[in-house]
Order: structure tokens, then sequence, then C-alpha cells
């Protein structure tokens, strides 16, 4: 576990978990980015303990090919920090391949690291599912294709999909005929613009407000058959387990040339309540980690995550760990101003939906 790992447990006593793993992981060189996602993502329960599952029931450690997925299910089960090089490395590669930034970023690390162990997870069903079908090769079993009394099913759900996938209705009506237009989208996470002195309920507003469509915007309607005047909204249709805000902090300034870094307050709480959504009215949440950007500029800074379990706030600085007030939290919600000395501003938020709150 670490030094830092000995400390909190003696300062929480009797009161520590059994069980838990608290343990900082070691930066090789601006590797700050991955260590606060990972972080975030080991004390995202239901996904750790799925992983680590699967891990156990599907994969045999004997002739597992080392990739992502078991990068991370040693890391989450035996704390080898060792390991976070391996899973930097993988990471950092493909991003490389795509962005040519001096600095990489954790939003971007995110999407990544959870479309590349959905794939993963893709891959090894169908392998397995190809591997029935040679001993049973009068038998089809679908994954998304068709069977043999040709019929589609729908394409397997990982654990990526079961815990952090939600879908978006984008929904068009023509002002001419009033028929409405809708278009499903799946997503991971939402990426929501900010403003100064604002809040997640009303940047989640501001995402799902209505948006009038003419002059050179007019909408084609089938109905019609002809260009018309339309109102367009985004609604929350199907709200995810596990609901990922990304803050859009870092914006190109076409006057600067260049992209800028929004301090903007944007208070997030604790419990947070989805009011736009289509099945699940009023789907609510809980906080339980932070990915925190230190720094006033989008090519450099520094990150950190904030992180709750056992009803305990814990900071994470790469090896450091420390137990902080929840009070703290309020620390990471910005500036009203815009030149302030505090640059440590939350850039990522994870919540979990609450039990009761949930149909599924």
């Amino acid at each position: 576990m670490g030094a830092a790992g000995s400390k909190l447990e003696k300062a929480l006593g009797d009161q520590f978990p059994e069980g838990e793993r608290y343990f900082g992981l070691e930066n090789f060189g601006n590797t700050c980015y991955c260590n606060s996602v990972l972080q975030a993502l080991y004390f995202c329960v239901p996904f750790r303990e799925q992983l680590l599952e699967y891990y156990a029931n599907v994969k045999n450690p004997a002739d597992a090919e080392e990739n992502l997925l078991t990068c991370l299910a040693d890391l989450f089960l035996l704390g080898k920090t060792t390991r976070v090089m391996m899973v930097t490395a993988l990471i950092s590669f493909q991003i490389s391949q795509t962005n040519n930034k001096t600095s990489q970023d954790a939003h971007e690390l995110l999407n990544y690291l959870l479309n590349e162990l959905a794939d993963i997870l893709e891959k090894e069903d169908r392998v397995a599912k190809s591997d029935q079908e040679t001993y049973s090769p009068s038998e089809k079993v679908a994954n998304g294709r068709i069977t043999s009394n040709g019929s589609r099913k729908e394409p397997l759900v990982t654990l990526v999909h079961k815990n952090f996938q939600g879908t978006l209705t984008n929904e068009t009506r023509c002002l001419c005929c009033e028929t409405v237009t809708a278009r499903d989208e799946t997503f991971l996470d939402l990426s929501l613009d900010i403003e100064q002195n604002s809040s997640i309920t009303s940047c989640l507003k501001n995402f799902s407000s209505t948006e009038t469509l003419n002059a050179e915007d007019k909408f084609f309607c089938d109905k019609c058959c002809s260009l018309q005047e339309a109102q367009k909204r985004m609604k929350i249709k199907r709200p995810p387990h596990v609901l990922v805000i990304h803050l859009k902090r870092f914006k190109y300034i076409e006057q600067l040339n260049r992209d800028k870094k929004l301090s903007y307050r944007v208070v997030f709480p604790l419990e947070l309540k989805l009011s736009n959504t289509i099945e699940d009215a009023d789907a609510e949440y809980s906080l339980f980690a932070v990915v925190v950007h230190v720094g006033s500029g989008p090519n450099h800074g520094h990150y950190v995550s904030v992180v709750k379990s056992h009803n305990h706030w814990l900071f994470f600085d790469d090896e450091n760990v420390e137990m902080i007030d929840e009070s703290a939290i309020q620390t990471f919600f910005g500036s009203a101003q815009e030149y302030s000395s505090n640059t440590d501003h939350g850039y990522i938020l994870f919540y979990e939906r609450l039990v009761d709150s949930s149909t599924s």
C-alpha cells in the first residue's frame, strides 16, 4: 500500500474499511493525468468489482494476453503500481498518434481508456463465441448478427456500457407541420459548456435548451419535403448508472489564437438530480470522485483527484494520499474572478446513481 496508505490507515484507525486499498500511484514523468483518472475509476466500486469478477472468471492469468484490461485488473486487485507504467504507455501511445499536444488531457485519456476496454471485451466475447460455434456448428450465437432463425439480437453490453453508457435523444420539431424527428445516440460522458458563477444544474439545462434552426441552418423536413424552420433540443433518454460530466474548461480563443483555460466558478453538488430526462424522471446521483486540473493554462499544469470512500473524502496527488474534510470540495468549484491564486478547478465529475432512483 505504501507509506501514504499506512499513514492514512493509522489516521482512520478503527474506521479503516476492511479489504479496501488506498495507494498512491507513482508519477513516471508527466503521468499525473493518468494517475488521477485511474484513482477515480478504482473508486467506482461497481465498475471495479465487475472488472475483477470478469478477470477472475473468464481470464486465465497463465495465458492471458497483457493488455489494458489485464493491467487494470492487476492494479485494482493487487495495487501493482509498476503496472501503471504499462497502462500509461498503452494509453499515451494511442493518444500520441492522434494528438500532437505537448501535454496529455485527462478527459481524452478517460475516453480512450473506456472505449479500448469495451473493444477488448467485445473482441474476447467474439472469440469465445467463435470457439463455441466450432464445437457446436449447428448453433449460431448472435452478437449483433443474424441468428439461425433469421432474427437480429442486440450487440454485446460490456461492463463498460453497463456502468457508463447512457442514451441521448436529439429531437427536432418542424415549425411548419409540427412533426417531431427523434434520433438516439449513446454516450459515455457528457461534455458541458460552462459559464462564470454557474452550476452543474444550469449547465445541464443549457445542454438541453431549445435551439431555433433558421436562415442558412434550416432543417429538411421529410414530411414537408423542403427546408423549414425548426426547433432542436437534446434530452437524456436513458441516464447511465455512473454519470461522468466533463466541464469544458479549455476553449480556443480566436483573438488570442490559442486555447485558454476557463477558471469559471461552477458549483457541483454532492447530490445531483437530473430533471431533463425522458424515461426516468428526476434520476438522483451522488458525487464520488473529481478529477482536478491544477494550473493556469491548458498546455501545462498538474492533475489530482478527490474521491469518496466509506463516507471519507480522500485527496490523491500521485504517490501522496491524505484525508480531507467534505467542506474542502468547494475549493475546487473554480474562481469567481478571472485572476485568482487558486488554480485547482474541478474538471471531470463522477456521479453514481442512487439505488432508490434507478429502475433497472
